[in-house]
């Protein structure tokens, strides 16, 4: 049996159960190679690897790491022929590193699924232009709204709201700029539709939210979609939903062994 030689990039709540899954044999057809990181002992359970050894000795890259990561590291793997999963899924936000990384190759860019469904769905309506709008609306807590550059006197607004408050409207690029934390989802929901101009990304924040709550409505001559997702928080870190790591294994197995996979 041939199995896929994958190697993780970073260590964080989905690096590690990615690399775990990958240890403990969750994909019978994959393998751990190794894990990058910038401190090996962050991953001191597993073997460490530079970027350069995983290109030699890995199929598939797999990053969990951030956008950042992304850009430094995803043209550096197509070009060496190499297949990469991207889980920082907003890093595509930017159309120059999406073109470089999803159409120059000769290395391939898969896209994790993360923390939301029907995108292969979405994307089948939206061929031959037969999706005319789409929306996601994410109601998380407001403290978990609540960003940086924002000021003294919207934080207060968010954070004292008794009622469910909208803290941005707008398109996906804007979203994904302010809220690059939340929102790699409403990237991920652009790139299977194809409707970055037009997608409207709504963020609100809801006192009574005890998990994030994705909701995607979508219409068109295709027909009328309405998802609305909530997934449990992981629990080594609760601004990441536990379902992605789980989701980014389901990936490598279809790449390991795509036969009898949906596709």
């Amino acid at each position: 049996m041939t199995f896929l030689r994958v190697a993780v990039v970073g260590a964080g709540a989905i690096g590690s159960s990615v690399a775990e899954g990958l240890a403990s044999g969750a994909v019978p057809a994959a393998i751990l190679s190794g894990v990058i990181v910038r401190r090996p002992e962050s991953a001191a359970e597993h073997p460490t690897l530079t970027l350069e050894q995983a290109l030699v000795t890995s199929d598939l890259i797999v990053e969990c790491a951030s956008v950042a990561a992304v850009a430094t590291i995803g043209p550096r793997v197509i070009d060496a022929g190499k297949d990469l999963l991207v889980t920082s899924v907003g890093a595509l936000a930017d159309a120059a590193l999406r073109r470089r990384l999803l159409d120059d190759g000769p290395g391939r860019t898969f896209v994790t699924t993360g923390a939301i469904g029907g995108l292969d769905l979405l994307a089948a309506a939206s061929r031959g232009d037969g999706l005319h709008t789409v929306r996601l609306t994410t109601t998380k807590a407001p403290s978990t709204v609540v960003q940086p550059w924002m000021s003294a006197e919207e934080r207060d607004r968010i954070l004292t709201t008794e009622v469910p408050i909208e803290a941005y409207s707008g398109t996906v690029q804007d979203a994904i700029r302010l809220f690059p934390k939340s929102l790699n989802v409403a990237v991920s929901l652009a790139l299977a539709t194809r409707l970055w101009d037009s997608a409207v990304v709504t963020m609100i924040a809801d006192p009574a939210a005890e998990l994030t709550t994705h909701r995607i409505v979508a219409s068109g001559r295709s027909g009328d979609y309405d998802f609305t997702i909530r997934n449990l928080p992981h629990p080594a870190n609760p601004a990441t939903s536990a379902i992605v790591p789980q989701a980014v294994l389901a990936g490598i197995a279809r790449l390991a062994k795509p036969c009898g996979s949906f596709a």
